[in-house]
């Protein structure tokens, strides 16, 4: 007879339980080997996060040092301002369509320096207000001569030291005329300038005129027409200025401050104020209580004629419009 079902020889299964001691490691042996399955993941994250920081740290170095450096003029020279004064500027008128002059060391930086919609409407509204009148340009560039065209029946004089800048600009107006200048003092040179000035009476002024004067600030030599007229605008936007070693803008702005003062009153206008050199001596020659308006890097100027004062400053508060 076959056997009954019920002594079956086929294995019987039995699942296995755990019980909640083996579960949470009361064995020692199985304690040691749920460590070794749960902590590693633990351990790793920090050490792949540190990697993970670690590369992205030597990415942004790589960046920064592939990266073309710039920078600020300002934080440059305020380093270097240290050294002594030498001979002014000399210059010579030239055409402003000569031909086979040759291009400077600067041509790439000719037109560096561009105004800003907001600064070239400071400009062109002050001229639009005086016009037609005597305006005067340290600096030479493509937009200053829509100055000389809002200047309709005035005299514009551009006095510039870069042969690149002269050769690319005509001049069609009678009234406007473009100077080639030569200036010789780096803007390394600004600190111990500014010292000279200020323990020199010849700078004072009430100083003699700026063709005699013994500062070596002044510039003696400008063309006569510069010393001749009195300017009711003057704009200082040059030398370029914009390393140790380029021509500063330490002589234009103290010149452009005694030339304001032997007229009525002057306009100054100088560009480039967030640099270290221009934010000294403007504040230096042509005085915080005269500024009446500002605009990006711009800062206007109004100077009364005033030949008689032996100092540049007082110390009103300055009234910006």
């Amino acid at each position: 007879m076959p056997p009954e079902g019920s002594h079956s020889c086929a294995p019987q299964i039995t699942p296995v339980q755990f019980s909640s001691s083996a579960a949470s490691g009361s064995s020692p042996k199985f304690g040691r080997a749920a460590r070794r399955m749960k902590f590693p993941g633990k351990k790793l994250l920090p050490v792949l996060v540190f990697i993970l920081s670690s590369l992205s740290i030597l990415r942004l170095l790589k960046i920064a040092f592939t990266a073309p450096h710039s920078s600020s003029p300002a934080a440059t020279l305020s380093s270097s301002l240290q050294q002594e004064c030498s001979s002014p500027s000399e210059c010579s008128k030239v055409q402003s369509n000569a031909a086979g002059v040759q291009s400077g060391s600067r041509k790439t930086s000719s037109y560096a320096t561009l105004l800003t919609p907001k600064e070239f409407m400071l400009v062109s509204n002050l001229i639009s207000r005086k016009a037609p009148c005597n305006l005067l340009v340290f600096g030479l560039q493509s937009q200053y001569l829509n100055l000389s065209s809002i200047n309709a029946g005035g005299i514009t004089l551009f006095l510039e030291d870069d042969p690149y800048k002269i050769s690319q600009i005509k001049v069609g107006s009678n009234g406007t005329r473009i100077y080639k200048v030569k200036y010789q003092v780096p803007a390394k040179k600004a600190y111990n300038l500014l010292k000279h000035a200020r323990g020199n009476p010849a700078c004072a002024p009430n100083s003699s005129l700026l063709q005699q004067s013994t500062c070596k600030l002044a510039l003696r030599n400008l063309p006569q027409e510069v010393y001749q007229l009195k300017w009711d605008v003057v704009v200082v936007d040059g030398p370029i200025g914009d390393s140790p070693e380029a021509p500063g803008r330490m002589s234009t702005i103290y010149t452009a401050s005694m030339l304001a003062r032997a007229g009525k009153i002057t306009d100054v206008v100088v560009h480039d104020v967030h640099r270290t050199i221009e934010k000294w001596f403007s504040w230096e020659f042509l005085c915080e209580e005269n500024m009446v308006s500002a605009k990006g890097k711009f800062w206007n100027f109004r100077i009364s004629g005033q030949s008689n004062s032996t100092r540049f400053c007082s110390s009103k508060t300055a009234q910006i419009e």
